[in-house]
């Protein structure tokens, strides 16, 4: 559950105001102890309320005066160079908040353009558009063409350099298988298609882990040359 906004104001109830500074009060003296821990350097608090008759002070009253007393022997322009009080505070909060607002109104103006440009690409007519509307129209499209422009460039660089990789020298391809040879003149087509179908089946047979298909081959040709010339 997230942490509900503390308004800045003062809490009207006195009862509810003194819950408050008691609790705020462990916190903050906590949080310089961390500070001095974590940070290695010397602080002190001192707080003065309706609520306590002396004013509380940490860590100690020696400490404190010693942090004070070096505190004082530092140049004047150096002691108000980080100096802040409520007012500073609070102007300095309203500043940054005014910066987060002038952020926010120009994302939103862009989106409103983004919104009126896609519309227009849709068939929607702009007749209902301000001066100022048209020209942050104008600067939001010329925004997306230089960004599609360079998308352009890079994708035809990258093109151009990837086309421009040499093949390697050792790169070696299949050699094709080699034709057929001529059947003998003079014999009949059916015989030639005949002798063409033993021709390559002799030169499968080649290798030596087929012999039976060598000797098959063999005996195909030499019976079918048999039974042509009786």
């Amino acid at each position: 559950m997230t942490r509900k906004k503390v308004r800045l104001a003062l809490i009207p109830s006195d009862s509810t105001r003194k819950a408050t500074y008691k609790k705020r009060k462990k916190g903050l003296l906590k949080k310089v102890d961390e500070l001095t821990v974590l940070c290695g350097i010397e602080a002190c608090a001192v707080l003065k309320s309706p609520y306590d008759i002396q004013p509380e002070i940490w860590p100690s009253i020696s400490k404190a005066q010693r942090v004070v007393s070096q505190f004082r022997n530092m140049p004047e322009i150096d002691q108000s160079k980080k100096m802040m009080n409520q007012e500073s505070f609070i102007g300095q909060r309203i500043t940054k908040a005014l910066e987060k607002l002038k952020k926010q109104r120009k994302d939103n103006r862009e989106k409103e353009i983004t919104e009126v440009m896609y519309q227009s690409l849709s068939g929607r007519e702009l007749s209902g558009l301000t001066m100022m509307d048209l020209n942050d129209l104008g600067w939001l499209i010329d925004q997306n063409v230089r960004a599609m422009e360079r998308r352009i460039e890079l994708l035809t660089n990258s093109a151009s350099s990837s086309s421009a990789a040499t093949v390697p020298e050792d790169s070696t391809y299949p050699p094709l298988p080699p034709l057929p040879p001529l059947p003998p003149p003079g014999l009949p087509t059916a015989a030639q298609d005949l002798v063409l179908r033993n021709e390559s089946a002799l030169q499968m047979a080649q290798a030596p882990q087929q012999p039976q298909v060598l000797e098959y081959g063999l005996f195909v040709v030499l019976f079918c040359l048999s039974s042509f010339e009786s």
